[in-house]
């Protein structure tokens, strides 16, 4: 691992090296590091968390977990048992995923049916460093398994990844059979798009690091780390660089959509704070990816998603932050909503871009209807209850937790569930204020809607978010004042998940007339071709060409897909 240039001269800087791997001596564990945390929903004890505006009446604030410490110029962390296995039990998972020498039916990119030989998989295997799983693997079901369970996907072939030498070893086997591939980074994603069902998945998850240098403020993050690992990380320096706000979302499909959270009013998305990525393109090329190496892709990253390779890191920006914000949660019940969040509205528009204030509205058990408000204010402490304490006066909150309140409580960054036990679908896009028409329409959905597990969001964007111009990153629609969503979840395996998914259907068909504009983070798997320019608009073209340069056959298609020009 390279460490992040210093600037000015500036003497070589400690840093963190983050591996989230069992730290093993002589094949025995010596540590692991295992993050709790607890569900704020309400009546709700397990969190239908959505990134990356999130199921935002339940937030998560986990309780940080750390190892290590002192004066060590490198401290590793270690988060969770289902990280990574010691190196040294990889041969014996090849060994036992040895097939019987039978090939391996597979589906390719036009739908056609593909036979994998016997021989090229094997080769495939030899030249990994990380593993080959297929379905005679002992952890073929774990490995298969997504985020959201309402997807059951069953790829031919997963290749777990351990750098971007497999990277290059897996897209160049995808690329030269026309295979089926999905990509997995964090596997945050709702869509079920990280999976595929008889094509190839490359996995990225065990490919955590996160390396700070404190110095040049910048950070290098590998692309199956997590937001809570990097957000912990960046903070033990007193850095941060603004990223979602559910913890178990990663970086990677976070960065490469935009990024959305509750420090992006003052410092921008997620992606407009990214300097520089490296990537493996359609041909098995690697590449890197700044403002004098292939700005073109870059500027791409910037909010074209998936669309033109598998970045295996990332570098970020990161700015100096107070490790105490003042923020945290006003719950109401929902009736007098349509009043506050026309008021809301008012007390909003005149905030300063350090105040972010996330509304949420939906359902509970026992016919609970919930408004929320969660609340973040990154500015002066001294001028914290100033500046949010118009927000108390909306109405009389059943829940208050207002309060100086660490940063790192507030994103939840110890709580990294892994996968969700809930099944889940949602529908989003964009609004530009909270007009009367859209509060009648939330807010009357809520009250009308047939069961717990329910959510609407407004996620709070605007201040720096703005002030790019539309034609500076691929992200377009930079003067959307929220993204709105609608979203379910209902434990696994529900018998009336068609129902609740046609109530967000129907829902959203009425929303999404007062929408203008799509958040590629926020893309379902059956939204319209229209939907999809809409999220890219005008620099659409462009990023065509991109594409048709870097992946004219669309081998990295399972996104919110841009076409080859």
């Amino acid at each position: 691992m390279r460490r992040a240039p210093a600037t000015n001269g500036a003497k070589r800087s400690s840093r963190v090296s983050v591996c989230h791997r069992r730290v093993t001596e002589g094949g025995r564990a010596l540590r692991e590091c295992t993050a709790l945390g607890r569900c704020t929903a309400p009546d709700r004890q397990v969190k239908p968390a959505l990134d990356l505006a999130g199921a935002r009446g339940a937030r998560s604030h986990g309780i940080a977990c750390r190892l290590g410490g002192g004066d060590m110029r490198r401290r590793t962390f270690c988060a969770g048992g289902l990280a990574a296995l010691g190196a040294a039990s990889i041969p014996f998972h090849r060994a036992l995923a040895a097939d019987s020498g039978a090939d391996i039916p597979a589906v390719g990119l036009d739908g056609r049916e593909l036979t994998l030989k016997s021989a090229d998989i094997q080769d495939l295997r030899a030249g990994l460093r990380g593993e080959l799983i297929t379905v005679a693997h002992p952890d073929y079901e774990s490995a298969r398994r997504l985020w959201n369970p309402a997807f059951d996907r069953h790829p031919s072939l997963i290749v777990r990844c351990a750098g971007a030498a497999d990277v290059r070893r897996a897209v160049s086997f995808s690329g030269a059979r026309g295979l089926l591939t999905a990509v997995r980074g964090g596997g945050h994603s709702v869509s079920g798009q990280s999976g595929c069902d008889r094509g190839l998945v490359i996995d990225l998850s065990r490919m955590r690091a996160v390396e700070v240098d404190p110095v040049a403020k910048l950070a290098r993050v590998e692309a199956g780390a997590l937001l809570g690992e990097l957000d912990r990380e960046a903070l033990a320096f007193g850095l941060a660089t603004p990223v979602g706000t559910v913890a178990d979302t990663g970086v990677a499909g976070l960065t490469l959509g935009g990024g959305v959270g509750r420090l992006a009013r003052k410092f921008g998305l997620t992606c407009d704070n990214l300097v520089a990525a490296e990537l493996v393109t359609a041909d098995g090329e690697w590449r890197r990816a700044s403002a004098t190496e292939n700005a073109d892709l870059l500027w791409a990253l910037r909010g074209g998603g998936g669309n033109f390779g598998v970045v295996t890191s990332f570098t970020f920006r990161l700015h100096e932050v107070t490790p105490v914000m003042y923020g945290g949660n006003l719950q109401f019940p929902i009736t007098g909503g349509r009043e506050m969040l026309r008021s809301l509205g008012d007390i909003i528009a005149a905030a300063p871009d350090e105040l972010y204030v996330d509304v949420a509205m939906g359902t509970a058990p026992e016919n609970v209807r919930w408004l929320a408000f969660n609340v973040c204010y990154c500015g002066p402490s001294g001028e914290a209850e100033r500046v949010v304490g118009p927000l108390r006066k909306l109405g009389k909150p059943r829940e208050d937790t207002l309060a100086a309140t660490p940063y790192d409580q507030l994103q939840g960054s110890g709580d990294l569930r892994g996968l969700s036990p809930l099944g889940a679908y949602g529908k989003g896009g964009l609004v530009y204020g909270i007009t009367p028409a859209l509060v009648d329409v939330m807010v009357g959905a809520t009250e009308s809607a047939p069961s717990d597990g329910l959510t609407m969001w407004l996620q709070h964007q605007g201040g720096a978010i703005s002030r790019v111009l539309p034609k500076a990153s691929a992200y377009f629609n930079r003067g959307a004042s929220h993204n709105v969503g609608v979203f379910d979840s209902w434990q696994m395996s529900a018998a009336d998940v068609e129902r609740r998914t046609e109530w967000v259907r129907h829902t959203w068909t009425q929303i999404e007339p007062l929408t203008r504009g799509q958040y590629v983070n926020l893309a379902a798997t059956d939204d319209r071709e229209t939907r999809v320019h809409a999220a890219y608009g005008d620099n659409y073209p462009r990023l065509a060409a991109l594409k048709k340069r870097y992946d004219p056959n669309n081998l990295f298609r399972l996104n919110a897909n841009i076409k080859p020009a």
